[in-house]
């Protein structure tokens, strides 16, 4: 109902405003009304171009002076993710030099060239010369960017399974996240969708006859070893989501019918990024904030402090529920891990009869 009277109120709006605008025509009458432009028109319009080059530019300035500051550059926290950092500052740094230098031209040739009685324009039918510069720098520019974004893309994705390697599956269903660690053998055991069994607790579809599932481990948290390379295998249960992981530049498609995957070496522990300065301030700002809807929080039975974890999301829009999609990801020491994953039951000892 609400969005019907807004929609009702918007037209009438919209029917006010040209009736408006009816009226100040009639009001015209007797004026000049020529849509030939005048010397006046056009020098009144050159200076709206110029007014207008300052205000991108001031708005650009006040955009980097109050919301320049870029944490997620500083506070990468996989191995790869310093050099995907670099790739996205050099491509912004181009983008925004190229615009700076392009709007000044644009603009300005609008101004100094505008209109005026007598005045011929110079044109060229074509100049090769023009043509050929203009085509050529984005063309070795680009190419450069493209070239650096494959040997990034590569050195990323090809990763290289080794004995030390972690191998985890990442479980998708509407609307939660489940891991599976490869237990003391290090393999993953097979899985179905047909196979899962509520009844039995057999939730993600494990191959029961398959001697590697026995030691397989569903957990409702993601444990990592700092320092220690991991390998995600991913599937999905219903529809099409995403595994996003912020802070390790890491994200894959998660595709109902097949296994997808995606690897990266955590560098920085969750208790180290909790100190980081940026991830402090942001906090604070946050902690600020739930302080003042502290009654509307106790309410829903949550902690008013919130304190820092990652997180991995859904980036895919799978439901209802997508916001909510998430699960918490503990980086730890290679013997915390080890303490944590002695607790975690046995898949064989899961299920129920």
């Amino acid at each position: 109902m609400t969005a019907f009277l807004t929609i009702v109120i918007v037209l009438f709006i919209g029917v006010a405003i040209w009736q408006m605008v009816k009226i100040f025509d009639l009001a015209q009458v007797g004026s000049s009304n020529s849509q030939v432009a005048t010397d006046k028109d056009n020098k009144i319009n050159g200076y709206l171009m110029m007014g207008f080059l300052v205000f991108i530019y001031a708005i650009t300035i006040a955009s980097f002076w109050y919301l320049g500051d870029l944490p997620l550059t500083s506070n990468s926290a996989s191995e790869h993710g310093p050099g995907l950092d670099n790739l996205m500052i050099i491509s912004m740094a181009l983008i925004f030099i190229v615009q700076t230098i392009t709007q000044f031209l644009l603009h300005y040739f609008a101004f100094k060239y505008k209109g005026e009685k007598g005045r011929k324009a110079l044109f060229y039918a074509d100049n090769n010369t023009l043509e050929a510069i203009w085509t050529f720098i984005p063309v070795v520019v680009l190419a450069g960017l493209i070239i650096y974004g494959l040997f990034t893309w590569t050195s990323i994705m090809n990763v290289e399974e080794t004995e030390d390697t972690l191998v985890v599956e990442l479980y998708a269903q509407q609307f939660n996240w489940k891991a599976r660690y490869s237990g003391e053998d290090n393999v993953l055991g097979m899985a179905n969708v047909r196979l899962i069994d509520i009844d039995r607790a057999n939730i993600l579809g494990l191959d029961e006859s398959d001697p590697y599932a026995q030691d397989d481990m569903i957990t409702t948290e993601l444990h990592l070893p700092v320092g220690r390379p991991v390998l995600f295998k991913m599937r999905s249960q219903d529809v099409l989501h995403s595994a996003y992981m912020p802070h390790f530049r890491a994200q894959m498609n998660c595709v109902p019918g097949m296994i997808t995957q995606f690897g990266f070496t955590p560098t920085v522990t969750t208790a180290e990024m909790r100190q980081n300065p940026d991830i402090v301030e942001k906090v604070a700002n946050i902690n600020a904030l739930r302080v003042q809807k502290r009654d509307e929080i106790e309410a829903r039975g949550q902690e008013v402090t919130y304190e820092f974890d990652y997180l991995l999301l859904c980036n895919k829009i799978c439901g209802k529920s997508h916001y909510n999609m998430q699960m918490k990801i503990i980086v730890e020491t290679q013997e915390e891990y080890d303490a944590w994953i002695k607790e975690q039951k046995l898949f064989k000892n899961s299920l129920t009869n």
